[in-house]
């Protein structure tokens, strides 16, 4: 696999948390100067947004939780060159689940749909990973 094609999708994911944290600076933004909240009241992270602002935040703050396994895997495999056309392909649908839980969080935020995905998202990674440590262990 060419390093391109293995990078891509690590580049639309790194592309989903920046346009959430667009988003949830905009949003807070728009609390603060809408007199929604005030400064004194978030200053010390204290829990004072606007449900809609942290709705956004914790959608933000996610993609730093699941999706961090998912770059550790990507950076030891294209080194060690186990990034195949299998890691390629589980990464896109990995990345397809980390893009509807955070459609589904910073819209309806119903639970169970986004619970739905995530978990998802984790029998993908949890694949990539098991996929990557017998490339590496058995047929190295």
């Amino acid at each position: 696999m060419s390093v391109q094609m293995v990078l891509l999708p690590v580049f639309v994911l790194v592309g989903l948390a920046f346009a959430l944290l667009l988003g949830m600076a905009s949003a807070r933004t728009r609390a603060v100067t809408g007199r929604q909240v005030a400064l004194k009241d978030i200053a010390l992270r204290q829990p004072n947004w606007p449900e809609r602002v942290t709705q956004i935040g914790n959608c933000f703050s996610n993609q730093f939780e699941l999706p961090v396994l998912f770059y550790i895997l990507i950076a030891l495999a294209l080194p060690l060159r186990k990034a195949d056309l299998v890691i390629v392909l589980l990464s896109w649908v990995f990345v397809v689940t980390r893009f509807a839980h955070a459609g589904i969080f910073v819209t309806s935020n119903d639970v169970r749909s986004r619970s739905l995905v995530w978990f998802a998202g984790v029998l993908v990674l949890f694949a990539m990973w098991l996929y990557f440590a017998l490339k590496m262990l058995l047929l190295s």
